[in-house]
């Protein structure tokens, strides 16, 4: 969800700028600028639309060659429409910034700026931390940025350059994720790692309230006090190759490929002796016996993951798992307390509501344990406890990898509770983390041969409506495949419980409406099997989801994609690509953009 990137070094900037804000294009977008010190002066240009067709076209017009320094901004618009004017980045003559999150007393703050006889230009609430640097500013730009920041209210990462101090960028943040690279006689701030990849891997991670000044001398760290901060430099574990799609025509086919070696990189870390071991964040089974209750907290397939945990928590460790929307978990007063643990899973380690649902548990004094993909994330960093799953980068706005290493993670935590509390012995403990270990080539499998999930896709592509259903763990796995298929292809979706159409979704069959069947779980296949029966006497066309070797008459479904064999337990994760690669092929289909799905943002950090 927007996008900052600034360089200082010895090359010239607009082409390293270009660069860093197309590799931030995967986090959503719809205008896009930069500013730069040019002859003494500011100099910007931005432009609605994507970065090829809209700001490159602009440049090219009004090339930009020997500039050393500057800033850029991919912007998702939140106050105003997306436009040339509305875009970062914004300012005067003075100062010009890049911003992201929201300023929630923007209103006040330009009533105040009016009344000194400031005027305005654009909708956006970032204009008013522009002017209001600019009215405290009297020759020094940190003293101008700490009075702004005490009187800004919300989140936001900043990006600033003041015509005054050329060849110099200024950085703050609160809330919204901001580092800071360092490269060799150059650095860099980026919203995250992936911006700068491929210039250095090293990099510091901003705090709250903290500002860096980058020069040609380097890279200085002060508080809002003036007092210089040593920071802690960190080393991202992977290098620009894992950015770049590889071959594949799009990076989710290629995240989807890649997950029979993300699972193995999350769960053999965490296998000592055949055991989950979670030593490395201090989660011991002492801790686990302890719990009063566990909470599971994220937003969308993070969330989705939850229900997977919550269901096999429950079976195995018959311990109540409450799983919550981190969006409604904030707002909702939980009965969370001390003696409890909450995981807080998050794929990025900076989503907004579940940073603060973070926050909101430990005020109340319960043991967090975040699960992120991200090192030294906002997330990660405030928890009690962190895992981090080892998926890689993530490029593409639709989650795939990612939520499949946060549902693995959930296999081994579901195993260590009921080993802890004694519901499983040691033997059926290492039984369940010998079968876990196994599903990476169960995953394979279901990837040697795509046929079967084209030719699925070209059954329902031109479909304005689909359900998807299912029970138990399958009903938990239908949720996460029905956000898959909206959020791409863009058909209207629903997941919903098998057991709960007749009361009331089952009106919505008609003849021809594709409902796709989970039917995984051996004890509740004959359960499907009627409510398969009964959508498809209403004139569904049918898709099955269920073991290769399952029989299926004709009156139950109309397409079968088989999955390899493989234990019930397991089965959903399996299944998982499946469903994946359904809602990836209807998409390209369909022509969608797969990759940057519109109004959607890979990093949400506004609520």
């Amino acid at each position: 969800m927007c996008g900052i990137v600034g360089f200082i070094g010895k090359r010239a900037c607009t082409d390293v700028l270009i660069d860093a804000l197309k590799r931030l294009e995967y986090r959503g977008y719809d205008s896009a600028g930069i500013a730069i010190f040019e002859d003494d002066k500011i100099k910007t240009v931005k432009a609605k639309g994507k970065i090829k067709e809209g700001l490159v076209e602009k440049l090219k017009s009004e090339p930009i060659f020997t500039a050393v320094c500057g800033i850029g901004h991919t912007r998702w618009a939140t106050h105003g429409e997306p436009s040339d004017v509305n875009s970062h980045p914004i300012g005067n003559g003075r100062v010009s910034i890049v911003h992201n999150g929201i300023i929630e007393n923007y209103r006040e703050i330009k009533s105040f700026l009016i009344g000194k006889g400031y005027g305005f230009e654009s909708e956006t609430d970032t204009e008013t931390v522009a002017k209001l640097l600019d009215y405290y500013y009297e020759g020094d730009p940190i003293e101008a940025i700490e009075k702004a920041v005490g009187v800004i209210q919300g989140a936001y990462a900043l990006g600033i350059i003041f015509r005054e101090h050329k060849n110099k960028i200024f950085a703050v943040r609160k809330d919204s994720p901001l580092i800071v690279g360092k490269g060799k006689g150059e650095s860099f701030i980026a919203s995250d790692i992936t911006a700068i990849i491929e210039y250095t891997r090293e990099y510091y991670c901003l705090e709250r309230g903290e500002i860096a000044t980058l020069d040609e001398n380097g890279i200085h760290f002060t508080d809002l006090h003036g007092e210089a901060i040593e920071k802690e430099l960190f080393t991202a574990d992977w290098d620009v190759e894992s950015a770049q799609k590889g071959g594949y025509e799009h990076f989710m086919l290629k995240e989807i490929h890649e997950q029979p070696d993300a699972v193995r990189n999350t769960i053999s870390p965490r296998i000592k002796d055949g055991l989950p071991d979670f030593g490395e964040c201090g989660l011991t089974a002492e801790k686990l016996r302890a719990y009063k209750h566990i909470f599971i907290v994220g937003c969308g397939s993070a969330m989705h993951s939850g229900m997977v945990g919550k269901y096999l928590i429950e079976d195995l460790a018959r311990t109540p798992v409450i799983v919550d929307i981190a969006s409604e978990f904030r707002y909702r007063n939980p009965l969370v307390s001390d003696g409890d643990l909450v995981v807080i899973v998050s794929q990025s380690g900076e989503t907004a509501d579940t940073l603060e649902a973070l926050k909101l548990s430990k005020a109340k004094g319960a043991d967090t344990l975040a699960v992120v993909n991200v090192v030294g994330s906002s997330i990660a960093r405030e928890a009690d406890m962190v895992i981090y799953t080892n998926a890689g980068p993530e490029i593409s706005v639709c989650s795939t990898k990612a939520y499949a290493v946060q549902v693995a993670f959930m296999y081994l935590l579901a195993f260590e509770v009921a080993y802890a509390r004694g519901r499983i012995d040691e033997a059926r403990c290492k039984e369940l983390v010998n079968g876990l270990t196994e599903v990476p080539e169960k995953i394979q499998e279901c990837l040697n041969d795509l046929s079967i999930y084209q030719y699925v896709a070209s059954k329902i592509f031109n479909a304005d409506s689909l359900l998807y259903i299912g029970r138990g763990l399958d009903n938990a796995l239908s949720m996460e495949g029905s956000l898959k298929l909206k959020e791409i292809s863009y058909i209207h979706s629903e997941s919903y419980a098998a057991g709960e159409l007749k009361h009331g979704t089952i009106s919505l069959i008609e003849d021809g409406t594709p409902v796709i069947a989970v039917m995984t779980q051996s004890s509740l296949f004959e359960k499907m099997l009627s409510n398969v029966r009964t959508v498809k006497s209403r004139g569904a066309k049918v898709v099955a989801i269920c073991r290769a070797a399952e029989n299926l008459d004709a009156d139950c479904a109309d397409y079968k994609v088989g999955l390899p064999e493989a234990d019930d337990l397991f089965l959903p994760l399996i299944s998982t690509v499946a469903m994946q690669l359904i809602a990836y092929y209807t998409a390209v289909q369909r022509g969608c953009d797969v990759d940057k799905p519109r109004n959607l943002a890979k990093s949400v950090t506004v609520e």
